[in-house]
């Protein structure tokens, strides 16, 4: 008997948390926190139905805080066992995770200090030690390669392209496969490959975040080069809050490639999140795993010529032509912001600039800051290029809220908010019913997660119309037996 727990990702889209329970063993797939609503943050206040210390294993299927960000506070709660994931998801997972308890501990200072909290004192969801504790329980995985993760259950990772690392899970269970799709990448984008298609499954999760749309088509570029134009004319800045990892590489794939095509002035670019950028030099050092046009051309003047003592200019170009191809993503006028000082300089400063800056919802960490300062400015704009949940700050400003509130502060908005939908990581439905038509026979169950449930009930009827399928969209806690 297999029990399957739905502890989040259940008629919403973030928390993502299945619980498998079988051959007396507990494992949980993902480990997520809640966002958005606030009766949907309070959950993260709450313990398991079951005891951290009950859980023999967790398997993450990427590094994004909506399926791992949870990880620390079992910790926290008394989880000793180990945490599969792959080797791309275990170098992101060692940067978003500490910097999450820091956020955490930083906010709940702030909160304390300022006196905005309804709680007294505020406190953290968890710190960072928890965070750094959590890191060293992760036991990376190859792609394609079986792994016993307790008795009876066995688990393989399949590249999703959803993110550096990311994966579907198939479990393995006393002969028959429960697949965990996880996040479900997208077909024909820069820097990630496509997803991997999959024949077969005995039940199936599919998320479901774009169920019921279709994502803008890819415009070249097109639109992004129309804001940042526009934007420049104005003598204003380009605020870009950004998910630290996986959407903030495209956008910047994007700017280096309008610049190069002379499609967009050159302006200082600022990446003014230290995890953003570890993020970066971690896509670098995986490059293999992106898309065949990120990798470095291979050139016969790649390495001085053969000389005892080679000119110092020539030295020069050569660690020149090896910092351009190291960054792959780099702009010509790219630099990382690293110290809360100069965060707070370029906050400050009025020079037409891009900042990009997490976190994407605008729910925390430094781009509340330069949003304080450039909203008020109508020479400035705010574009977002990823999904904004519901009651986040970044749904309200693209919904048209003329003030916001930052910081305990209402913040009046003048400048203008601008929306990119084509770069998302998410697949859209066609996308989705394109990878379910992958599968050679229908699973003998299909549960639809990871979405609000206009968009799941809108992806139930369009799987039953074109595929004949049948699915269930669990709520919150509900228990199934498979």
């Amino acid at each position: 008997m297999i029990r399957l727990t739905f502890f989040g990702a259940a008629r919403t889209v973030t928390g993502s948390k299945y619980l498998v329970e079988s051959n007396g063993a507990r494992i949980m797939v993902d480990a997520g926190l809640f966002q958005g609503l606030k009766e949907l943050r309070d959950r993260n206040w709450r313990d398991l139905p079951v005891p951290a210390s009950s859980l023999e294993a967790i398997v993450l299927t990427h590094a994004h805080l909506d399926h791992c960000g949870y990880l620390p506070r079992l910790v926290a709660q008394g989880f000793r066992g180990r945490v599969f994931c792959t080797q791309g998801t275990q170098d992101l997972c060692k940067i978003v995770l500490p910097d999450a308890g820091r956020l955490q501990e930083e906010d709940a200072e702030q909160a304390n200090k300022h006196h905005y909290s309804k709680h007294s004192p505020a406190l953290p969801l968890y710190r960072e030690v928890d965070a750094f504790r959590a890191v060293s329980q992760l036991q990376p995985c190859g792609y394609d390669r079986p792994m016993p993760v307790a008795t009876g259950i066995e688990v393989t990772f399949v590249n999703a392209g959803h993110l550096l690392g990311s994966s579907y899970v198939r479990m393995r269970i006393d002969g028959r496969t429960v697949l965990f799709g996880g996040d479900l990448g997208r077909y024909g984008r820069p820097v990630l490959p496509d997803p991997s298609p999959v024949a077969d499954a005995d039940y199936l999760l599919v998320e479901s975040t774009y169920g019921d749309r279709v994502h803008e088509q890819d415009d070249n570029g097109t639109r992004l080069a129309e804001i940042v134009n526009a934007t420049a004319d104005r003598g204003g800045k380009l605020i870009i809050p950004a998910f630290a990892i996986g959407r903030v590489e495209e956008l910047i794939y994007w700017l280096r490639r309008l610049e190069a095509e002379k499609r967009i002035p050159v302006l200082p670019l600022f990446l003014d999140s230290p995890m953003a950028g570890a993020a970066l030099a971690r896509y670098t050092e995986r490059v293999h795993e992106l898309d065949p046009e990120l990798q470095p051309e291979q050139r016969d003047d790649e390495a001085p010529h053969d000389q005892a003592a080679p000119h110092p200019a020539e030295l020069r170009r050569h660690q020149a032509r090896q910092e351009r191809d190291m960054c792959v993503f780099c702009t010509e006028r790219f630099r990382v912001i690293a110290t809360p000082d100069e965060s707070k300089q370029l906050t400050a400063s009025r020079v037409p600039a891009i900042v990009i800056s997490s976190s994407g919802m605008a729910e925390g960490g430094r781009v509340l800051h330069h949003l304080k300062a450039a909203l008020p400015n109508a020479q400035n704009t705010v574009l977002f290029a990823g999904y904004q949940g519901a009651g986040t700050r970044g749904r309200r400003l693209v919904d048209g809220e003329k003030s916001i509130k930052i910081h305990g502060q209402w913040i009046p908005v003048a400048a203008r908010v601008e929306r990119i939908d084509s770069m998302s990581a998410h697949a859209d439905a066609d996308e989705i019913m394109r990878w379910l038509k992958g599968f050679a026979a229908p699973p003998r169950q299909t549960f639809i997660v990871h979405g609000e449930p206009p968009a799941q009930d809108a992806l139930g009827l369009r799987m039953q119309a074109e595929l004949g399928w049948t699915s269930r969209a669990p709520a919150y806690l509900d228990a199934i037996e498979l």
